[in-house]
């Protein structure tokens, strides 16, 4: 099946889900979206995709329903609840599920599903709103080879590095160990620009210095310019992250696993959050002062 056969439901138009299906809509697929708060639905670059009131109106006769949703919880009920897409969804059609959540409910989820033979994807992204504003996401899967298959041409569009890593629930696993990275790399770089601060650094200097060397990372190239501006524009939303780390730790302490590291960078984060940080990006880790508390 080629891309421009596919007709494709896309539930979840937020920081990642917007750019993502106006990517999609661009490449010619036939459209249904539908989110929450339906503003987005609205958007000039979807212009000819059909809005939907419902995730239910959304997975109407579509190949494949594509999910970008907050947590466990909303997933179950776009899929589950009232007006829930598996109402309407048709015999062999896939979901593709780009949520981050945890791989038990993704497990679940694809248990429920089959009852009706519909196929189910854990395909969670990493990337950022960069990554999905350009296509570029890396797409990390889970679930049975030849529904992969024929939602690939969808994953092409949306990101640039796909890996498949087995059965359902395998994607949300890397990803946890993706978080658990992310959480490290921001933490490194938050307290390594307070010390070049405090020190009176040329900190644009330092960056650019130290960006190609062994201290290079992903969050000191795109995210050390936001903290040492003091402004944190949505990138990847802190409390979003802190509900993933959350995740890994469960995951980890299945397995036996501690994981202080983590631990501690939940606690910063929770820290934000309750000070009102929750809806910054996941930089804002850099207010955080280890001597005098939130900044």
């Amino acid at each position: 099946m080629t891309r421009c056969d596919l007709s494709l439901g896309f539930v979840g138009l937020g920081a990642l889900g917007l750019p993502m299906a106006i990517n999609l809509h661009r490449a010619g697929l036939r459209l249904r979206v539908h989110t929450r708060s339906r503003k987005a639905e609205t958007r000039p670059e979807l212009e000819g995709a059909t809005r939907c009131s419902s995730p239910a109106e959304a997975s109407a006769g579509v190949d494949a329903l594509v999910l970008c949703v907050s947590d466990d919880a909303a997933v179950e009920e776009v899929l589950f609840g009232p007006h829930g897409a598996a109402s309407q969804l048709t015999t062999g059609s896939v979901v593709l599920d780009c949520s981050t959540i945890a791989p038990a409910t993704a497990e679940r989820c694809a248990e429920r599903l089959m009852r009706q033979n519909i196929h189910y994807l854990d395909a969670p992204v990493t990337g950022g709103t960069e990554g999905a504003k350009r296509g570029s996401l890396t797409v990390l899967v889970g679930g049975a080879n030849e529904p992969l298959e024929r939602v690939r041409p969808i994953l092409e569009v949306i990101g640039s590095s796909i890996h498949h890593f087995g059965s359902v629930g395998r994607g949300q696993q890397v990803k946890a160990v993706n978080q658990v990275l992310v959480a490290g790399s921001y933490a490194a770089v938050a307290e390594a620009v307070a010390l070049g601060q405090r020190l009176d650094l040329p900190m644009p200097l330092v960056v650019d210095a130290l960006k190609n060397g062994a201290a290079g990372s992903w969050a000191l190239e795109h995210r050390s310019t936001a903290m040492l501006e003091g402004t944190y524009p949505l990138g990847f939303r802190l409390s979003l992250h802190r509900k993933d780390l959350g995740i890994a730790l469960v995951t980890a302490r299945a397995v036996e696993l501690d994981l202080p590291v983590t631990t501690l960078v939940e606690q910063l984060e929770l820290d934000l959050i309750n000070g009102g940080h929750g809806d910054e990006d996941v930089s804002a880790l850099h207010r955080w002062n280890p001597a005098m508390g939130e900044s």
